[in-house]
């Protein structure tokens, strides 16, 4: 029976190899793929990312629990699909065109991943065509980031582009705000990857219940 705790625990600790070794372990043993997220990696993150709002943990500590959550997830998700899992949603993100600033958005990336979205990680400096090549594959929100203030006006032009086409866009980055999100006619704001993972699954749910 694989000890859950100490594969939670591992996580938040970003022990990669402790990681690898208890999923591989457990997948060798026949362990439900389902469980492993469940009861351990999930958990780690969801506890990892409220005390980073609450400025217990630190973005070095939050990015090596994503690795770590990365390492386990690199052996769990060819096995997904097959275990019938269903993900929560679809949800592409972005660095907006001109900025190439990388890291908020990766840890937004992997946040959703590890709560059970799956994610189209569009990179860095992303134009509209990127975008709505993520809406055609079946993204029903978009995530744009931005670090650089003059790349902040982009922003508006991506929101205006699907405006009335029942797509979410959201933002984040450190120039960015509620305000700023209110301004440009975005659905939210987000000011840490915790609070990203949020915010989608509001939005989400709120579509589910329109």
């Amino acid at each position: 029976m694989t000890d859950y705790e100490a594969l939670k625990t591992a996580v938040m600790r970003g022990k990669r190899n402790d990681v690898t070794a208890i999923v591989r372990q457990a997948l060798e043993a026949g362990e439900d793929v389902n469980l492993l997220l469940d009861r351990g990696m999930i958990p780690a993150m969801r506890e990892i990312g409220d005390r980073f709002s609450r400025n217990e943990a630190y973005v070095p500590e939050l990015l090596i629990a994503a690795r770590a959550m990365q390492a386990g997830m690199a052996l769990i998700e060819p096995l997904i699909a097959d275990s019938g899992r269903q993900p929560l949603g679809l949800v592409a993100i972005g660095t907006v065109k001109g900025d190439l600033h990388d890291i908020g958005k990766n840890l937004v990336a992997i946040m959703l991943k590890g709560a059970g979205y799956e994610v189209l990680d569009l990179g860095v400096n992303c134009d509209i065509p990127q975008y709505e090549e993520a809406v055609r594959q079946g993204a029903s929100i978009l995530g744009l980031s931005s670090l650089l203030t003059t790349t902040m006006p982009y922003m508006r032009e991506v929101v205006e582009h699907f405006k009335g086409r029942g797509v979410k866009i959201i933002i984040g980055g450190a120039p960015t705000s509620q305000a700023y999100a209110d301004e440009i006619g975005a659905d939210g704001y987000s000011e840490d990857a915790n609070d990203a993972v949020k915010l989608v699954a509001s939005l989400l749910a709120g579509e589910q219940n329109a």
